[in-house]
Formats: structure tokens, C-alpha cells, sequence
């Protein structure tokens, strides 16, 4: 059997959940549901970059400045969402930040210079660092409960998303302004949170404070309820390990901590080159290739599409590959793409390169989340994603200073550089911590 987090061990120890039990099915369709809407509203967002870039008047290096508004919400608001989760549910948690990154995509087309639109994606960081941690948090109870390694495909809905809206995004350009087009997101977010809502808020796999809830009693109440909450917690109780000597258990804590980090690192130099390519893709197949509004988002969409793909068929991969194997290879395979993506001079090979890199990218991050979550639970989770989503945010207006002084294809270079050092770190820590099999 896989080593599992403290949940896990509950819930399969205790009840014997099947993978097909109603509960999870619903809790899986419904959390990958937000996974969709996150990809998908923020794809909306990344195909309009240009064009609001263009509105406000800004340099490339201040669109960078700007968009270190996202990284500044994102990442502030991700080191407070593990309290928030542990105080009032991830389930809760997820829903609120989802319905606040609804309202807030409507926003940046609504500024008029580079200091205003900074602030405003800075309320949009919050909403989407928010968002991204709890849905993560609720993903890892989900997977534990199910027994798979099913993580990716909760990311894949996220590429899932993004390639409909970067599409989406793509066919209304020439027709729509981007405040039309992305005040008319605003109502779809808001109808599917309040959709997959209800249901994650009916079944919680967590009460408020941490300790878990099995998946049977989710949406009962009463005195069966709180029977069956005893129970599980007697036989949790029953089945633990005598405590060890506190000088051990500080050096396993510090240990358990050191391996957290080390996947966060592999999560956030993943995360820079999505983030690189979500937001100066486009702009490199523009600016660079003299490409339209319309191939620029067919750039990304083939990132997205081959991320998509990538991820759907992560769980068999890291079956067979193993977690290792799949990772360094993932890792070099993105290296290679965006070399390609970055420096040919030609479309149809840029477009070959951002599908490789996608390709490479698309279970490192999700995996190395994986990870963090076995360890520690929603900690660890809150602690990589923090990492991670750092990558993801910073990367954007890093390209941006680095454009300015040597040119965005070698800017985008710094991707594939950090594909490599995630490769090899996944490699380093190769016979480190658990790692389930299936």
C-alpha cells in the first residue's frame, strides 16, 4: 500500500472508502470544476496582456512592474490561506477566493495607465493566490482518500480551462475589446463557483481546525454523524505510534521541512516558465515574429493543449515511469522545447518549442505539490504552493526587466534554464521522503 499523508491512513484504515464511492466522485468532479475555472480565467486574461499593455502605455519593463502586482497578492495571500484553511475549511476557502477572482478579471481592462493596472492585479493576485493554495489543499485530501496518484488530472482541467479560454480569447480579439470581453467572464465564474460550490461545501473531507472528516459522513449530520466521527477518531487513535523521543521528532520535523522546500523549489522553477510563457508568449509571437493577435493566442493555446494532454495522462505515466524518471524527463523535455521556442526564427517552430515545453512542464508542478501534501498535509501544501505560485508570479515581471536589457527571446531562455535545474533537483532528491506508486 502507498505511503500516504495522516488522512489517508484515516480514512482507508477506518472505512475502506472505494474509489467509486458517490461522495468522492462528486467531490472529484466538482473540485476539478474549479480547476477548470481557475485555467480558464486566467487564460482570459494572459490572450488580452497586449492589448492592454498597448491601452495603458506601458514599457516592457513597466508591464513588468504591473504584473509584479499578481505576484505581490498572490504570493502574500498564499503564506495566510494555510491559517485560513485550518480556521474556517479549504472547502470554504475555495469558494470565496474563486468568487473573488470572478469579479476581479473584469478589472484590468478598466485601467488607463501602469500604476493603476499594478493595483488592480495586485486584488487580482489575491484572489488567485488564494484560490490556487485552498483548491490544492482540498485536491490533496481528495487524493489521499482515493488512493491514486490522481493529482494531474486536477491540473489538467486547470490547462482544460485555459486552452478554452485562451481559444475563446483568441476568436474574440478582433471583435470584442478586452473590457467587454473580460467583463463577460465575470457571470461564467461566478455561475460555476456557485455550481461546484454547493457541492464541495455539502461534503468536506476537513472541520474547521484540521482534523479529517470521513468521506461517508460528508453531508450527514446528526447523531449518525457524530457517531461515526467518534468511531474514526477512536480507531485513528487506536492505530497511532507511541510517540517518539522529542530530539527525533524535531529532527524529522526539520528534516520533513528541508524536503518541503526542495519540492517547492522543483514547483517554482516549473511554475516561472508557465508563467513566462502565459504572459510573454503571446507577446514574444507579436512583437518578435510579427505574428496577429490571433496566432498569439494560438501560441499559448498550444502550450495549454499539449500541457492538457500531458496531464491527462499523467497518473499512468508516473505508474510506469515512476515519479523520478517522469520528472527528469519532463524537466529536460521542457529545456529542449523552449530553447526552441525562444531562439527559431520561424513560426511553426516556436509553435513546436511552446508545445514541448508544456509537454514537460505539465506534471512537474502538480507532482511536486503531491509530494509536499504527503509529507505534511495542508501545511506543506500552503508551504510549496507558496514556492511554487512564486515562480509562477515572479516569472512574469522578471522576463520583463530581462527584456529591456537583452531581448525577450533571450529572456525566455531563463525558462528552459530552469527546467533544467528542476530536472536535476528531482533527480537529487530521488530516494527522498515518500512517493506513491499507484
Amino acid at each position: 500500500m502507498p505511503t500516504l499523508n495522516k488522512i489517508g491512513t484515516v480514512l482507508s484504515r477506518s472505512h475502506h472508502i472505494p474509489a467509486t464511492d458517490p461522495a468522492l466522485r462528486r467531490l472529484r468532479i466538482a473540485l476539478t470544476g474549479f480547476f477548470a475555472v481557475d485555467g480558464f480565467l486566467f487564460a482570459g486574461w494572459v490572450v488580452r496582456i497586449p492589448a492592454i499593455k498597448d491601452q495603458v502605455g506601458a514599457s516592457a519593463g513597466q508591464l513588468g512592474l504591473a504584473l509584479l502586482g499578481v505576484s505581490a497578492g498572490a504570493v502574500a495571500t498564499m503564506v495566510l490561506t494555510g491559517r485560513l484553511c485550518r480556521a474556517f475549511g479549504s472547502e470554504r476557502v475555495t469558494v470565496v477566493t474563486g468568487a473573488m477572482l470572478a469579479v476581479s478579471i473584469a478589472l484590468p481592462p478598466r485601467t488607463h495607465s501602469a500604476l493603476a493596472l499594478g493595483l488592480v492585479l495586485l486584488c487580482f493576485g489575491i484572489s488567485y493566490g488564494g484560490l490556487n493554495v485552498a483548491m490544492n489543499s482540498v485536491a490533496v485530501d481528495l487524493v489521499a482518500a482515493l488512493r491514486r496518484p490522481v493529482m494531474s488530472s486536477f491540473h489538467a482541467a486547470y490547462s482544460l480551462g485555459g486552452l478554452l479560454g485562451s481559444g475563446i480569447g483568441g476568436l474574440l480579439a478582433p471583435h470584442l475589446s478586452p473590457a467587454t470581453h473580460l467583463l463577460l467572464l465575470t457571470p461564467i465564474g461566478l455561475v460555476a463557483v456557485a455550481a461546484a460550490g454547493r457541492v464541495l461545501l455539502a461534503h468536506p473531507l476537513r472541520r474547521p481546525g484540521g482534523e479529517p472528516i470521513s468521506t461517508r459522513q460528508a453531508g450527514r449530520t446528526g447523531p449518525a454523524a457524530r457517531a461515526g466521527r467518534d468511531e474514526a477518531t477512536d480507531r485513528a487513535a487506536a492505530e497511532a505510534p507511541v510517540a517518539a523521543s522529542p530530539a527525533p521528532a524535531r529532527t524529522r520535523a526539520q528534516s520533513t521541512g528541508l524536503l518541503v522546500a526542495v519540492f517547492g523549489l522543483i514547483a517554482g522553477c516549473t511554475a516561472y516558465g508557465e508563467g513566462a510563457l502565459a504572459e510573454w508568449g503571446p507577446l514574444h509571437i507579436q512583437q518578435d515574429l510579427h505574428g496577429g493577435p490571433g496566432i498569439a493566442a494560438a501560441g499559448y493555446s498550444a502550450v495549454t493543449l499539449a500541457m492538457t494532454l500531458g496531464r491527462l495522462s499523467g497518473t499512468a505515466l508516473l505508474e510506469r515511469l515512476g515519479q523520478t524518471r517522469a520528472l527528469v524527463l519532463g524537466g529536460l523535455t521542457a529545456c529542449t522545447g523552449m530553447l526552441v521556442g525562444a531562439l527559431a526564427p520561424y513560426l511553426p517552430l516556436v509553435m513546436v518549442g511552446f508545445a514541448l515545453t508544456g509537454l514537460g512542464l505539465a506534471n512537474l508542478f502538480p507532482t511536486a505539490i503531491a509530494r509536499a501534501g504527503e509529507l505534511t498535509g495542508p501545511s506543506g501544501v500552503a508551504a510549496a504552493s507558496t514556492l511554487g505560485y512564486g515562480g509562477l508570479l515572479l516569472g512574469p515581471p522578471s522576463i520583463g526587466f530581462l527584456t529591456d536589457a537583452f531581448g525577450l527571446p533571450t529572456a525566455l531562455t531563463t525558462v528552459a534554464a530552469l527546467a533544467a535545474v528542476a530536472a536535476v533537483i528531482a533527480y537529487a532528491v530521488r530516494n527522498s521522503g515518500a512517493r506513491p506508486t499507484g
